[in-house]
């Protein structure tokens, strides 16, 4: 049986172990000293590294990793990262004997050029580094409004089932957010109580799921009228232009500035 464990890093990075009480995949670590711990405190031999993009919070722990074990790392073929031995393309396959993982590449640009989520879609998990956040989608660095647009739709037709594994604890700053432009949505306060309750029995708020996500993310709700208007009283949006594109991008553009 394959298991996900949170290895909380930085101010409020998780990265994640997948193992099956033997061997060990670690995804994304930004830092080697917790994922080694981890591994050492559970018995785990390290049998390969995967990576959804190149900033250093994600992939700042591969070469220390590196001098321990001596593995594969797989990451996106267009995002520059020179310790990937394996780059992954929109489309690929990694098929892991040890633990025993079968998972799709999902190329969802926009944060970063190349970035690329990991779908285990036996298990129903999805490991999507700072794409899709709970309540929330990561901040366009290198893409555009368009592309990361595009890269959430991709993520939210996978079944509602799926866990989302992101990469940061932002939820709650998160639905702050999503409760000033969508104050109406019921299943958007439901989720504001349940994981003020985790954190507050110092549980992460992750995974959350495609189904949750949908139902209060509003960047995967840019369709909804309540929605709409919020960013018009705001003065974020033109009364001519309501497309999901022009709403998605005035949603992105006020919350990076949201306080």
């Amino acid at each position: 049986m394959l298991n996900v464990v949170a290895i909380p890093a930085f101010d409020d990075n998780y990265l994640w172990l997948i193992h099956d009480g033997r061997h060990a995949v670690a995804v994304d670590p930004g830092d080697a000293t917790p994922i080694i711990k981890a591994l050492r405190e559970r018995g785990l031999t390290l049998s390969a590294i995967l990576l959804t993009h190149r900033h250093a919070d994600h992939v700042g722990g591969v070469p220390e990793l590196l001098k321990h074990w001596q593995v594969s790392v797989y990451g996106p073929r267009h995002d520059n990262i020179t310790s990937i031995t394996d780059p992954l393309d929109d489309g690929d396959c990694v098929r892991l004997a040890q633990p025993e993982l079968e998972l799709g590449v999902i190329a969802v640009p926009g944060h970063t050029r190349g970035h690329i989520a990991y779908h285990a879609a036996q298990q129903g998990w999805l490991f999507c580094g700072d794409t899709l956040f709970g309540g929330g989608c990561g901040r366009i660095f290198e893409g555009t409004p368009a592309q990361l647009a595009d890269s959430l739709d991709r993520l939210a037709m996978l079944p509602e089932a799926t866990q989302v594994y992101c990469a940061h604890e932002y939820t709650l700053s998160n639905l702050r957010f999503a409760r000033e432009v969508e104050p109406g949505n019921p299943a958007l306060e439901t989720r504001i109580g349940a994981e003020t309750a985790k954190r507050a029995a110092g549980l992460p708020t992750l995974p959350s799921t495609i189904g949750l996500e949908k139902a209060t993310n509003p960047f995967l709700r840019c369709g909804q009228r309540e929605l709409v208007d919020s960013l018009r009283r705001a003065g974020r949006l033109q009364q001519e232009d309501s497309s999901p594109l022009a709403v998605f991008t005035a949603l992105r553009e006020w919350k990076n500035v949201y306080k």
